[in-house]
């Protein structure tokens, strides 16, 4: 999530998102971002009912046409309503560059095995912070597109190779084209230990975890 004057972005609506929210203390948000269509990314979307009611509308929700067309199709009732329960989402295309309320954002595709995800950059007009998880290669589109970011939050899935996201070793090259920022890991599987990787990552990059929060 991404904040700015108490205004509120979510990238993605994992299915974990109510514990996600409850633990955090967030209960309203003012707009969604989805990456892509996979269900650890988006089977959330339920969940957005009760964020609409608190906000008294549908929840702004910004993705590529596709990814709301294959989502429309999964959730038709959470983006047309049924038998008089209201639309709790209101599907936007995300582009290339757009204002979300104060927060420019800016997106990239990236390849994810045989499909696509959205890269983000949001900025405030003073710092830059990316957003990059499920990629299969680091592209020299997305080498010039996140130069100059303040922080980085990156996937890398585990230490060996795997199709369709990051290892450890192509993040950190990843990291070092675009010119070392300060950069958080995030999207782990459970062979990467948090205490190991903290020990051994190079100075400026350091492993996430639930409920971090950063300040610029």
């Amino acid at each position: 999530m991404v904040s700015l004057g108490g205004f509120r972005i979510l990238v993605d609506t994992s299915p974990d998102m109510r514990l996600q929210l409850l633990d955090a203390g967030v209960g309203e948000i003012d707009a969604v971002i989805w990456t892509h269509e996979h269900a650890d990314h988006t089977h959330g979307l339920d969940d957005l009912r009760q964020v609409m009611h608190l906000r008294r509308s549908a929840v702004p929700v910004y993705a590529r046409d596709h990814v709301l067309d294959i989502l429309k199709w999964r959730f038709t009732y959470a983006f047309a309503g049924n038998a008089g329960y209201p639309a709790s989402v209101d599907p936007i295309d995300l582009h290339d560059h757009q204002s979300i309320g104060p927060i420019e954002v800016s997106a990239i595709e990236m390849p994810h095995g045989p499909i696509k995800a959205s890269g983000l950059i949001f900025s405030d007009g003073a710092h830059k912070i990316a957003y990059a998880t499920d990629f299969s290669k680091f592209t020299d589109e997305m080498v010039d597109f996140f130069q100059g970011v303040d922080l980085f939050v990156i996937d890398a899935l585990r230490r060996y190779p795997h199709p369709t996201h990051p290892h450890l070793a192509m993040t950190l090259e990843g990291l070092a084209k675009v010119g070392n920022p300060r950069a958080i890991i995030t999207h782990m599987d459970n062979t990467m230990d948090y205490e190991d990787l903290a020990a051994e990552l190079p100075p400026g990059v350091e492993p996430g975890y639930d409920g971090l929060e950063v300040q610029l």
